[in-house]
């Protein structure tokens, strides 16, 4: 009991102030679209999946009407579909598709496929491979995938977010064994790295975050706009920002997040080596939040455990 309120202070974004509002860009017009987890947006289309319960299938949407214009359907049966993330360049045509919930901690592994998108309906057979954690389960939502390398990244969906590397090349034979890198934003919902690599942007249900690549410094942090779920963020080609949420007809919303920030000398920790030999920087205890909503939840478990304990007393 006094564990919860505790974390609902880790939680809390902050400041008690309204939310900025987004900017409206289209609604899923696709009733079959009805919890869109994933977001990716590319060739000037929209890319976005249904997370748990849904089949092997991607959705491309025109942005400029909200309509489907196409649907990908892959071989095998879904797990939990939670992320998206785009494969290879502008014209690609191509996402990673993150078969990566487990809301449990029960899989012994998860998936990823690398699966086209665009105009007209389809039925491929997409390669597929299985990714396993160093150190058990993890539930996720978040795939990255680096625009200078490729290499394919897993966020756990935890209070304390770390996120994961795969093997710079996947095996398809598998499994393909994750290392962990560092801690990032908590209960992260989707992410994307900016089009030049430089940054990577994770939000969760009320905030994003800005890191730098690779050192892992979080440059900035914004309140995203109040949705009913938010679950989706992508970064077009142009560093617009979109954002998501589950619900019928969900509104795709554009959010002003400072992608080109970079750290000052002052405030830059000093890095350190990762295993692959690149600079990761550890994300200071004062980045995952204020102080006062640890504190709010300290006081509001103390009078809870008061409260519980006067109505346990023997009464004469």
């Amino acid at each position: 009991m006094l564990l919860v309120p505790f974390a609902i202070g880790f939680l809390a974004p902050g400041a008690a102030v309204e939310p900025p509002p987004g900017q409206p860009v289209f609604g899923f017009t696709d009733p079959e679209i009805t919890e869109s987890s994933g977001l990716v947006a590319r060739d000037g289309l929209v890319v976005t999946v249904n997370d748990s319960g849904d089949s092997n299938r991607v959705f491309t949407v025109d942005p400029a009407t909200g309509d489907t214009v196409g649907v990908t359907r892959w071989q095998g049966d879904a797990t939990d579909i939670e992320a998206l993330a785009p494969a290879g360049g502008p014209g690609s045509g191509e996402v990673w598709v993150g078969d990566i919930g487990d809301n449990t901690g029960a899989r012994d592994h998860v998936e990823v496929a690398r699966v086209p998108f665009g105009r007209g309906n389809r039925e491929v057979d997409a390669p597929t491979y299985e990714l396993t954690y160093p150190d058990g389960p993890h539930d996720a939502e978040t795939l990255l995938a680096d625009p200078a390398t490729g290499r394919l990244y897993v966020v756990a969906k935890e209070f304390i977010g770390r996120l994961y590397a795969a093997p710079e090349r996947l095996d398809p034979d598998g499994p393909n064994e994750l290392s962990a890198v560092d801690e990032v934003l908590g209960i992260a919902t989707d992410g994307s790295f900016t089009p030049d690599g430089k940054h990577l942007v994770l939000r969760n249900y009320g905030q994003a975050a800005v890191y730098t690549w690779p050192g892992l410094q979080r440059v900035a942090q914004v309140d995203l706009p109040r949705q009913p779920q938010g679950e989706g963020l992508a970064i077009s080609e142009s560093g617009e920002v979109l954002v998501s949420s589950e619900g019928v007809e969900a509104e795709v919303l554009r959010v002003a997040v400072p992608l080109g920030s970079s750290p000052s000398a002052s405030s830059s920790p000093s890095p350190s080596s990762d295993a692959d030999g690149s600079e990761q920087a550890p994300v200071q205890a004062e980045e995952q939040g204020s102080w006062w909503p640890w504190a709010l939840g300290g006081i509001a478990g103390v009078v809870m455990v008061g409260v519980l304990l006067r109505s346990l007393r023997p009464r004469d």
